[in-house]
């Protein structure tokens, strides 16, 4: 019975990772057709479409009734992205740069973004208001995003296809999402089901094991975009999805089902490593022009000890 759950699980992961990557190489093609701004691409696009797996895992975790999986989920992921996504894209350039003042208040903005929900949720519940006040952070930076016209000035579109692609682009993309809705309820079935034979929170597995499933587009984009050379999408596609994720997709799941903690204990290292990553993501982009490999690596080295940790802890 455990044998088969775990099967279930795993090639449910993989689906949901898979038709991630698949839903962002299709509409990175749409947005090249279109000849949207780079800009556009890398935040509005790929971080809403890369997030698509964190979003799916919370309806689910909504309609199953167990909205903290997607809590869970959602520290995980981000702790993927602000440390193991951002430093192997570094270290497959070697460096990369952040001299735009721009750049720098974003990752003010994503630092607070990833913090805010472990501040709300310190009194053991993430309300419907907490859910509203998640929403309108997100509406806030937004309406703040929209008025930096210089980031729109830079056009994507390197496009090799024709008409014919572009259609077939479309057909993909929602082919994946179909799959991605599918996956996230495989996903939320199995892991409660896992959760219940082996005596463990399901926030535990969220955390650790969907966080890294859900996170793997991000991080394939990320490594994709740094082996092409497009360094200026980089920190705007992470930094995106840990905006998406954290106010977005976390303030709507605790709108339509709050997400009520009684033990914190599970989310012990999971929290502590966010703040960490979070705050370390931040000084090291505000403190230099550029990323160095060696950042980088301690960057990567923070993402093994949360994996350790969380691995003894439980």
């Amino acid at each position: 019975m455990i044998f088969l759950q775990i099967l279930i699980f795993i090639a449910a992961v993989f689906v949901l990772a898979r038709s991630g990557a698949w839903a962002v190489q299709a509409l990175s093609r749409i947005a090249r057709f279109l000849k949207w701004s780079e800009f556009a691409v890398a935040f509005i696009l790929m971080a809403f479409v890369s997030s698509f797996p964190e979003f799916f895992i919370g309806i689910s975790s909504v309609i199953h009734k167990v909205p903290e999986v997607s809590f869970g989920n959602i520290i995980g992921a981000n702790v993927i992205n602000l440390t193991l996504a951002v430093g192997l894209a570094v270290v497959f350039l070697g460096g990369l740069d952040v001299e735009r003042k721009i750049v720098k208040k974003d990752s003010l903005f994503t630092a607070i973004s990833a913090v805010l929900p472990l501040i709300l949720i310190l009194d053991k519940e993430l309300s419907r208001i907490d859910g509203v006040i998640l929403l309108f952070g997100f509406a806030v930076y937004l309406s703040w995003l929209f008025a930096q016209k210089d980031r729109f000035s830079r056009i994507y579109n390197h496009y090799n296809g024709g008409i014919k692609q572009f259609f077939r682009d479309i057909f993909a993309f929602l082919s994946s999402i179909l799959l991605l809705f599918l996956s996230a309820e495989a996903v939320i079935w199995s892991s409660a089901m896992l959760a219940k034979i082996l005596g463990v929170p399901p926030v535990v597995i969220g955390i650790l094991v969907i966080g890294t499933g859900t996170a793997l587009p991000e991080t394939y984009f990320v490594v994709r975009a740094a082996m092409r050379g497009s360094k200026e999408m980089i920190l705007g596609n992470l930094m995106g999805c840990v905006v998406v994720t954290s106010l977005f997709i976390l303030g709507l799941v605790a709108l339509l089902s709050p997400i009520k903690i009684a033990d914190f204990t599970p989310y012990f290292a999971a929290r502590f490593f966010l703040l960490i990553s979070a705050i370390f993501f931040w000084i090291i982009i505000r403190t230099g022009e550029k990323i160095t490999k060696k950042e980088a690596l301690f960057l990567i080295f923070i993402y093994l000890a949360f994996v350790v940790t969380e691995i003894l802890l439980k």
